[in-house]
């Protein structure tokens, strides 16, 4: 038992230690200068996390001016995170998705709505029945502009709901694309369970309170 004792005693000790590096690394991610992506192909790309990415990329892929959304990994301060490393919450990753727009069509403006409106605001490190750090609503900006926009429309939604809004506003910094099987989950499986039973309910919600920002074939 005396030898239990100290072995237990560093285990603890490097743990807090570990936690509190892992505390620092986020923290300056947090407070980091945003990196500005230039355009692809003339379009423009932004970055949002709010519960499933298999649900968040549906939602936006319904939006006209929404080129392609792309599953992956943000906000964290691991390099090459993987869905399992995310899911242990301890690399600081939400699921995020990359949206591909055009922005003649759709303003990010806009796509900021889509985002407050496609899910539970005040769900904090969570979305529906998915509960962790790493299905944390998150809203990344890339330049001042867009941060204004999103602390304004944060605030006038905590007015009008009576209640503080659990998404955090982080300096875009870097994005890392989900395994293959994740991309375009719910079109390619229809028939999966949590799909029926959590992602198209969430999509048609949106649908609703959306129809004008509409792709027609949807």
């Amino acid at each position: 038992m005396k030898h239990i004792i100290p072995t237990l005693l560093l285990v603890l000790f490097l743990s807090c230690k570990n936690n509190a590096q892992a505390d620092k690394k986020q923290q300056a991610i947090a407070n980091a200068s945003p990196i500005e992506v230039p355009l692809h192909n003339g379009k423009s790309k932004a970055y949002f996390a709010s519960g499933c990415f298999w649900c968040v990329e549906a939602v936006f892929e319904s939006v006209k001016g929404v080129e392609e959304v792309i599953s992956g990994y943000s906000g964290g301060h691991t390099k090459n995170p993987t869905y399992d490393s995310s899911n242990t919450g301890k690399t600081g990753h939400a699921e995020t998705v990359e949206v591909i727009y055009d922005s003649n069509i759709i303003s990010f403006n806009s796509l900021v709505d889509v985002y407050f409106g496609s899910q539970n605001p005040t769900q904090i490190n969570g979305q529906g029945p998915d509960k962790g750090s790493q299905y944390r609503s998150i809203i990344f900006y890339q330049n001042d502009t867009q941060k204004q926009i999103i602390l304004k429309k944060k605030e006038a939604l905590e007015k009008a709901i009576n209640s503080k809004v659990a998404a955090e506003v982080y300096p875009f910094q870097k994005f890392w694309k989900a395994e293959a099987y994740h991309q375009n989950f719910e079109k390619l499986n229809p028939n999966h369970g949590y799909i029926k039973a959590v992602s198209v309910p969430r999509l048609n919600k949106f649908k609703e309170k959306f129809p004008e920002l509409l792709k027609e074939n949807h």
